[in-house]
């Protein structure tokens, strides 16, 4: 009889999960309570998957000996309280494209901020460089759909803490923790060391021959690697020219000391700008050495990169006012990149569903750069209360379109209108893409009417 594995969840890891099953010649049935797109219905139905959308029947669920869960769906959901009630076993897409995987090897990319853009440009290097690399996890193709379908060397994953969680077996052969910090705390039960706890499990099953690459200044994981063993050779990143690291920035420029190289790059010679992003080039460089890619390789790689959108990303200048949409910082410490990614007079826009910030950690930097706080979102009582008295003009708007104007009023020649909004999008977009791409058309709209 074959194996029946249920799918909860058919996005674009759900449906990924499903066709590896269905390759695996297992019994396979996907259910998701809300609509399910319909790229992903007419893939299902093509390749002959039962599923069921805008409910779950327990009944269809709770016979299977598998479930694989979409990271987004919370353990307090009903339906998983039902399955873990049944002693069903309940695991992530990650967990089982890794489980059906064979020999190829993986770097697993994870961090509050940075990760991103860390993984965009370690697969980047790796294939530029000719390896045969499929790009996964939180960006591209699910891990599964990729597994299904073709044979690679290397994956390069970008992971959340809440696809962590869902592993078990999962073992990196290269591992990366860019930082943390208090991020998802709401899913967390609001204790922060459930949430680094689920980050330290990137290398939970790791062995000696294994790597991990890590950014040592950051004082969580400082703190945590003095009460953990770990198992891996210990790669340490440090932006501090007086540590023992073996990449560090010196000051003028990066410098390794890695796989038996040493050479040196300056972030001049990258198209990556600002000090965060020194650690996540150097975390990325370090991973593809270790891979194999030469040094030659990852200079010629380094000067092609291009970033993700929504990321400190330039969307348009009117009037010598430059507009950047960093709609995917979700979270305070992705704003503390933004604003020291810049020197210039801000229009900061923020908002949405705080997620449970500390805007203290903020303050200091937003009363330097911040001359105008637009707030974006239904419930702006928060962001309004901690920035009253430190930003000098505070508004509020709900419409994109009148938001880029308010902006464009508020700022000055060689100011920047930075939308970096620290919190969840949920609350007036489908997502952080949306937001994102709103905000770029609307200042696209704007440039047209006013220059023609």
């Amino acid at each position: 009889m074959k194996e029946r594995i249920v799918i909860l969840g058919a996005g674009e890891s759900g449906t990924g999960a499903a066709l590896l099953a269905k390759a695996k010649g297992m019994d396979v049935f996907v259910s998701d309570q809300a609509p399910i797109k319909d790229k992903y219905k007419a893939e299902l139905s093509s390749n002959g998957i039962d599923f069921e959308e805008g409910q779950h029947t327990e009944s269809k669920i709770l016979n299977a000996s598998l479930v694989i869960k979409s990271p987004g769906i919370p353990d307090k959901a009903p339906i998983i309280k039902a399955v873990k009630s049944a002693h069903i076993n309940i695991i992530d897409e990650i967990e089982f494209a890794y489980q059906h995987v064979g020999q190829a090897n993986i770097v697993a990319i994870t961090g509050t901020n940075g990760k991103t853009t860390t993984t965009l440009l370690t697969y980047h290097l790796m294939k530029s460089a000719g390896l045969n690399v499929a790009l996964a996890g939180n960006v591209g193709f699910s891990m599964a759909r990729q597994v299904a379908e073709k044979k690679f060397d290397w994956f390069v994953l970008e992971l959340s803490s809440f696809q962590l969680d869902g592993t078990d077996t999962f073992k990196p052969d290269i591992a990366v923790l860019l930082n943390i910090t208090p991020d998802h705390l709401d899913r967390y039960e609001y204790n922060m060391q459930n949430y680094v706890n689920s980050k330290f499990l990137i290398v939970e099953n790791m062995e000696p021959q294994q790597h991990f690459i890590y950014y040592e200044d950051d004082p969580v994981i400082a703190k945590e690697l003095d009460t953990r063993a770990i198992v891996p050779k210990k790669v340490p990143v440090s932006l501090r020219n007086s540590s023992q690291a073996g990449v560090k920035y010196d000051g003028t420029k990066m410098s390794f000391n890695i796989g038996g190289q040493a050479f040196r790059i300056g972030q001049d010679e990258t198209t990556l700008k600002g000090p965060h992003n020194l650690i996540n080039t150097m975390s990325a460089v370090s991973a593809a050495v270790l891979a194999g890619v030469s040094v030659d390789q990852i200079k010629e790689g380094l000067k092609t990169f291009k970033n993700a959108p929504h990321r400190l990303e330039p969307v348009g200048v009117i009037k010598g006012v430059e507009f950047i949409n960093d709609s995917k910082a979700t979270n305070v410490d992705s704003v503390v990149y933004a604003l020291g990614s810049y020197n210039q007079p801000l229009v900061w826009i923020a908002g949405g569903v705080d997620k449970g910030n500390d805007y203290n950690l903020i303050k200091d930097e937003v009363k330097k750069k911040v001359k105008t706080l637009i707030c974006l979102g239904k419930d702006n009582e928060k962001l309004k209360k901690a920035f009253g008295g430190v930003v000098p003009q505070v508004m509020e708007t709900q419409s994109v379109r009148e938001l880029v104007k308010m902006a464009l009023n508020a700022a000055q020649k060689g100011d920047i209108v930075l939308l970096s909004p620290a919190c969840a999008s949920f609350d007036l977009f489908k997502n952080y893409e949306d937001r994102g791409n709103q905000f770029r058309e609307a200042v696209s709209e704007l440039k047209k009417q006013i220059e023609g």
